[in-house]
């Protein structure tokens, strides 16, 4: 296929994916794809994964839920998502998602501009197709804080029990 210059088409199944934190990120539009305009991301939650509550202060992020249930937590207010539900954060807003179902869920994110998903890049590990991601690791909380920080974030919860910091 002959594409216009700076147009891509990304097939279902197709993109570069990570383990981050529990759960399973892959990559549609990056940096990269798209000048900087924006990230697109889509999620696997598994049962009780998603990340502790965090702001962005580079970007705005949208959450638009494929598949399955999410408690998501925007401030202090927390509320139910489902399939087809939509979430707006601007930037400088305190969030979290955690999947409190019991089958995994599936989101598209997207940031704009672009930029934080090479976090994502960063602080995952290549994901191993058909395979869940591995639970976080408590001693890895430290890092991730510091990566998250380096592309703009700021992790706002206490460090996990157990961890080494």
């Amino acid at each position: 296929m002959n594409l216009p210059d700076g147009a891509s088409i990304v097939r279902s199944g197709d993109g570069d994916a990570v383990w981050v934190v529990g759960d399973t990120y892959t990559f549609k539009a990056t940096s990269e794809s798209t000048g900087g305009a924006f990230a697109l991301i889509e999620a696997s939650v598994p049962p009780g994964g998603g990340p502790p509550p965090h702001v962005h202060t580079r970007e705005d992020e949208t959450f638009y839920v494929l598949d399955g249930v999410l408690e998501v937590t925007v401030g202090t207010q927390t509320s139910v998502v489902r399939t087809g539900d939509f979430v707006y954060l601007p930037r400088g807003t305190t969030h979290c998602f955690r999947n409190m179902d019991v089958n995994a869920a599936r989101m598209l994110i997207l940031t704009t501009p672009a930029g934080f998903e090479r976090f994502f890049a960063e602080a995952g590990v290549p994901a191993r197709p058909g395979e869940q991601a591995p639970p976080l690791d408590p001693a890895e909380f430290g890092r991730i804080a510091e990566l998250s920080a380096k592309y703009g974030g700021r992790i706002v919860a206490a460090q996990p029990a157990g961890s080494q910091e």
